[in-house]
């Protein structure tokens, strides 16, 4: 392969991405990148207020995105949803499966109710959207799915048991959709990002009176070898890659986006 037909590979031009949840943060920094390689970019949101914002951010970046209202927790509000597109848009051949919640209380306190809604946003969603744009996929010829798994998807920490097991169980999915559907060109692959810096996280990365870092701030510094927070800017590359033809021949891998938490056992106390 030439270095011209090599960069052609990363073009998306001619494509449309759906990606969910995707107003700010992760999913905004992915639509980003997804429409600077060429895609047109279509997004959802649960609320008015979040699809709202989105809009304004997509407009202030210079990114003709068109929004929906619609919670990828109801199937037959997604099935409306991916008809629209495709009839007004075109084919979804990029779903990038961002929409999640996380809620961070103790198993011993968290009730069955809140369990359920993180595991119907963070692992029922990903289900229905990707059952949604399959059969277009299929189609066509060819399809890209990528889910937002987390560094949970391996490991436990206390407060995220909801969490862990819905990431945990995404991860099984992708692999699942990549076996199931791998015979229709469709590559299913999941981003584990680790540490992010978003306005979510922005609470324990605040100095504290004394200047000191956050507990939690110093925590997750002291475990990742690349000594840094992450940035939603750091996701852009992976997602790229894992959306375009490049990784056509790549299914089913979840690619840990984490600084090298995950390869690092932590250093000897002293």
């Amino acid at each position: 392969m030439t270095n011209d037909n090599l960069l052609k590979s990363f073009s998306l031009e001619g494509k449309v991405a759906l990606v969910t949840g995707a107003a700010y943060g992760i999913g905004l920094a992915i639509a980003q990148a997804l429409a600077e390689a060429g895609a047109k970019i279509v997004y959802n949101c649960s609320r008015q207020e979040t699809l709202d914002r989105g809009a304004e951010a997509y407009r202030q970046c210079g990114i003709d995105a068109k929004g929906y209202l619609c919670d990828v927790t109801d199937e037959t509000a997604v099935k409306a949803m991916v008809a629209d597109i495709e009839s007004t848009v075109g084919t979804i051949d990029i779903l990038v499966n961002n929409a999640g919640i996380i809620k961070r209380i103790p198993m011993e306190e968290m009730s069955s109710d809140d369990f359920r809604r993180v595991v119907d946003v963070d692992l029922i969603g990903p289900f229905i959207c990707s059952k949604a744009v399959i059969p277009g996929m299929i189609k066509k010829g060819h399809g890209k799915i990528i889910n937002i798994c987390s560094m949970m998807s391996e490991l436990g920490r206390e407060t995220v048991s909801a969490y862990a097991a819905a990431k945990g169980g995404l991860k099984m999915l992708t692999r699942n959709i990549a076996s199931e559907y791998g015979e229709y060109n469709i590559q299913c692959n999941g981003i584990g990002p680790g540490y992010i810096a978003t306005e979510q996280t922005a609470p324990l990365r605040e100095r504290q009176p004394d200047g000191s870092r956050h507990p939690f701030d110093a925590f997750i510094i002291s475990k990742t070898p690349a000594a840094r927070w992450g940035t939603p800017d750091d996701l852009k590359g992976p997602a790229l890659f894992l959306a375009s033809d490049a990784s056509n021949f790549v299914n089913g891998h979840i690619l840990y986006v984490d600084g090298g938490i995950l390869a690092y056992i932590g250093k000897q106390p002293k």
